[in-house]
């Protein structure tokens, strides 16, 4: 069974996952942008047991970004550790930088594309989506 280790920048919370990642999508939506402070946010999902904190749950901190999800970050450090959602509570989100030695795993799609950053310009041929794929509201981006 793969075992992914990850952890956050100032080394305080550690932890593992077993088995394979789920989807990839790179969320574009304003909320993880402004998690990440980045163009988008390079998420994977997993089941809830396949998750385990190693170290330093004590030193987590949540913050509510929604109805249905809960944000865990490192209170030192202020790095972004998981996602927890009411509507899936077997599932939870996991951004991929945290993530040591993920290999030859590449996003899915893009989602949430309609809320994408104006200064930023998707070059890849990935299919795109303006809200969650699979949601009845998703519609497809065509190029």
């Amino acid at each position: 069974m793969e075992i992914m280790k990850g952890k956050c920048l100032c080394e305080t919370v550690e932890y593992e996952i077993k088995g394979s990642l789920g989807p990839v999508y790179n969320c574009h939506c304003s909320k993880c942008r402004r998690w990440h402070g980045a163009a988008f946010r390079t998420r994977a999902s997993i089941n809830k047991n396949q998750f385990n904190w190693i170290s330093g749950s004590e030193n987590l901190s949540t913050y509510k970004s929604s109805e249905n999800v809960t944000k865990f970050f490192c209170k030192t450090c202020g790095s972004p550790l998981i996602s927890t959602y009411e509507n899936k509570p077997d599932i939870l989100g996991i951004p991929l930088g945290g993530i040591e030695g993920v290999t030859e795993l590449g996003p899915d799609a893009h989602i949430f594309v309609g809320s994408k950053a104006t200064w930023h310009t998707i070059t890849d041929t990935i299919p795109q989506f303006d809200a969650w794929p699979g949601d009845e509201e998703a519609v497809r981006k065509t190029s």
